[in-house]
């Protein structure tokens, strides 16, 4: 999954060349990821992720990148974002989204990292808020930003060797989600794959314990366990729609 999903026109932040830039005082909405129906997670939100989102992995078992929320169950439509824009109450909002309109120029720099933020942000409005003081120094809204970048940043990481964890061991196999609904043709997800549970079980007591001090082995399961959320995604496409819609 691209790292500009959501950002149409990102700007690398200058002190200087940007030292007067303003931007909006506040998020109105999500409706910028209103068509996403997957957006990537980092092992640290696995807990939060698990009690809303199925929880698969973007790609190949070959080559399998980030892990991702399934956030909807047909294309282009996001069934947590409602008609006002905001994000269904309740539900967790991956870090991916929250740290819009900004983000870093290149996911892979670690934590000398540039940051960029999203051009349409931009305002002149008497209410807009400065990313550097007087000085030139970070005004509280940048330096809030930076730090939570910085720690997406350092997930990331973390997240990038329990997927190496997942391939060396060969835990990952391709996976589709069939939903049938009454007076519509089938609609298909895929492109993504899962943890297989009985591989793990065929790990050797070895790779069991590396994978359990590492703390990939609990993350696995967990995993495992938040296919069980496919099922409330349908309830909330039939609720959507007022279609039933069996799930394969």
């Amino acid at each position: 999954m691209k790292q500009l999903l959501i950002y149409d026109r990102p700007i690398a932040l200058n002190r200087n060349q940007h030292r007067h830039l303003r931007i909006k005082p506040s998020l109105p909405g999500y409706q910028f990821a209103s068509k996403l129906n997957s957006v990537p997670l980092t092992v640290a939100e696995f807990g939060d992720a698990l009690r809303d989102y199925p929880i698969v992995f973007a790609g190949s078992p070959d080559n399998a990148s980030m892990p991702v929320a399934l956030l909807g169950l047909t294309q282009a439509e996001n069934l947590f974002v409602q008609d006002d824009g905001l994000w269904d109450a309740g539900a967790y909002v991956p870090a991916f989204l929250r740290r819009y309109p900004f983000v870093v120029a290149d996911q892979d720099q670690g934590d000398n990292f540039a940051v960029c933020v999203e051009g349409s942000f931009i305002s002149d409005d008497p209410d807009a808020v400065p990313l550097f003081d007087e000085n030139g120094a970070d005004t509280p809204v940048l330096a809030q930003a930076v730090k939570f970048l910085a720690d997406y940043q350092q997930a990331v990481a973390r997240t990038r060797a329990f997927m190496e964890q997942l391939r060396e061991h060969k835990l990952l196999v391709n996976k589709a989600i069939h939903v049938d609904r009454k007076g519509a043709a089938r609609q298909s997800l895929n492109g993504f794959c899962i943890v297989d549970e009985s591989r793990l079980g065929k790990l050797s007591a070895r790779a069991l314990e590396k994978l359990s001090r590492t703390g990939a082995l609990g993350l696995a399961y967990l995993q495992v366990a938040s296919l069980g959320n496919v099922k409330r995604l349908a309830s909330r496409l039939d609720a959507r729609s007022q279609v039933p819609s069996p799930l394969h």
